[in-house]
């Protein structure tokens, strides 16, 4: 609906409004404190509406300002994805959008199996939400816990899977190769002693 035929409509509603609520354009003009001749022009079409004009009406009849412009109501927010099983894994997408930055949340079953290191073009970025997810990236062989997060070029032979101690829950983001996260955090001195300068 375009804003002319959204304009259009708000002196009906306003009549409407009015007459269902038994007052009277003196009665209105009174408890809003615009004359009587603008409220009638108003209703009837023939003055456009306004912020200060919809405002005073709106707080006279009690009710939100968008009942009275007729403003479309908003979508159903929730994201009704459905889960992709593959590798004992489950993956529910979180983005709708095909191509650029995907995310998933990702469920671990409890059982471990083998990594089997793979590579593809990309970079990602893991969030860990509840219990353990052990990640093999090149060389190195990692267990990140509830709260902790890595970040990795998918180029590097990479691999990422239940510990065995339990299941557990990641959140996902995936895009393409130089695209990347940034996690502001303050790295540990070189030298510095644990628990302490």
């Amino acid at each position: 609906m375009g804003t002319e035929e959204v304009l259009a409509g708000v002196g009906p509603r306003l009549r409407q409004m009015r007459k269902e609520r038994e007052v009277t354009l003196a009665a209105l003009s009174e408890a809003t404190g615009i004359s009587v001749s603008t409220l009638s022009r108003l209703e009837s079409g023939l003055r456009k509406p306004s912020l200060e004009l919809l405002l005073p009406i709106a707080q006279a009849h009690q009710v939100p300002l968008d009942e009275l412009v007729g403003a479309p109501a908003v979508g159903d927010p929730r994201v009704r994805a459905e889960p992709i099983h593959r590798h004992g894994r489950t993956y529910i997408p979180l983005t709708r959008q095909p191509g650029g930055l995907q995310a998933f949340k990702v469920l671990l079953p409890h059982r471990a199996v083998e990594p089997e290191p793979r590579t593809h073009e990309g970079y990602e970025w893991l969030y860990v939400l509840s219990g353990r997810v052990r990640l093999v990236l090149g060389e190195h062989d990692v267990v990140l816990a509830a709260g902790e997060a890595a970040e990795f070029d998918t180029r590097v032979p990479h691999w990422f899977g239940s510990t065995g101690e339990g299941p557990a829950e990641f959140l996902s983001l995936f895009g393409p190769q130089g695209e990347r996260m940034h996690v502001r955090a303050r790295p540990k001195r070189a030298g510095a002693e644990e628990g302490g300068e």
